[in-house]
C-alpha cells in the first residue's frame, strides 16, 4: 500500500465507523422507546392516575401523603386496602350515608371505576401511617379498657377482637391507631344513630355513653 492510499483507507474506515455508530445509536434509542412503550401498561397508567388523584384531589383534605392535618378528616396512610376499597365503593354507590359522605365523598367518588379505586386503596395502604398523638388525657385508662376488654356487663365487646390488639386492623377491618379522635367520635355517633348503616357497629355503640366514646377515641389517637 502506497502513502497516497492511506488517507483514502482511513477515510473509508471512518465512514464505516460512523455508520456503525449511527446504527448503534439508533438501536439504543429504538430499544429505549420500545422499553418505555412496553412499560406503560394499562395497570401502570391506572396507578399513575390514582397517584395523581391522591396528591392533587384527595390530598387537599387528607394530606399529600395520606396524613390529614384536619381533625375531622381521617388519616388514610397505612389504612387497610380492602377497607378503603369498600368505603370508596360505598361512597360511589351512595350507600354510606353519614353527613360528610353525602356532602363530600359521594361527589368525589362518583366517577371512580373499580380499577382506580383499587389503585387508590393500594396507594394509601403502602404509605407510612400517622405516628399517633401523645396525650396525657385522664380518659386514656378508660379508653384502653374499653378497647381491650369491652364492657361485658353492658353487652359491649372488645374493639380489639376485630381491629387487633394494636389497633392496626385485621382482614378488612380498619386501622384505628393514630386516627384523629374527633373523626373517630363522629363515626361512633354515626354508627349509634344508624347514619352509617353497619349492623355490627350499630349494636356495639348502642351501649356506649358519649364519655365512653370520647375516651376510646382519645386512646386510639394516642397509639402509633
Amino acid at each position: 500500500m502506497t502513502l497516497n492510499q492511506i488517507p483514502s483507507r482511513l477515510h473509508g474506515r471512518s465512514q464505516r465507523l460512523l455508520r456503525l455508530s449511527r446504527l448503534s445509536l439508533f438501536g439504543c434509542v429504538f430499544n429505549l422507546a420500545l422499553g418505555l412503550a412496553l412499560a406503560d401498561t394499562p395497570e401502570q397508567r391506572i396507578t399513575h392516575h390514582a397517584t395523581h388523584l391522591a396528591v392533587e384531589a384527595c390530598g387537599t383534605c387528607h394530606g399529600a401523603q395520606g396524613v390529614s392535618q384536619l381533625p375531622k378528616i381521617p388519616n388514610l396512610a397505612g389504612q387497610d386496602a380492602d377497607y378503603l376499597s369498600a368505603q370508596l365503593k360505598a361512597f360511589r354507590n351512595q350507600t354510606r350515608g353519614d353527613p360528610d359522605a353525602i356532602g363530600y365523598m359521594w361527589g368525589m367518588a362518583a366517577a371512580l371505576d373499580d380499577e382506580t379505586i383499587a389503585a387508590l386503596a393500594s396507594h394509601y395502604a403502602t404509605h407510612t401511617p400517622s405516628a399517633g398523638r401523645v396525650s396525657h388525657s385522664s380518659a386514656l385508662p378508660m379508653g384502653r379498657r374499653l378497647y381491650q376488654e369491652g364492657l361485658p356487663d353492658q353487652g359491649v365487646p372488645a374493639c380489639s377482637a376485630c381491629h387487633g390488639l394494636d389497633a392496626h386492623g385485621l382482614a378488612g377491618f380498619p386501622r384505628l391507631a393514630g386516627q384523629h379522635a374527633q373523626y373517630l367520635l363522629k363515626q361512633l355517633r354515626s354508627f349509634q344513630n344508624n347514619m352509617r348503616d353497619v349492623a355490627v357497629m350499630h349494636g356495639v355503640t348502642q351501649g356506649l355513653k358519649r364519655a365512653e366514646m370520647e375516651s376510646v377515641a382519645a386512646y386510639l389517637e394516642s397509639l402509633p
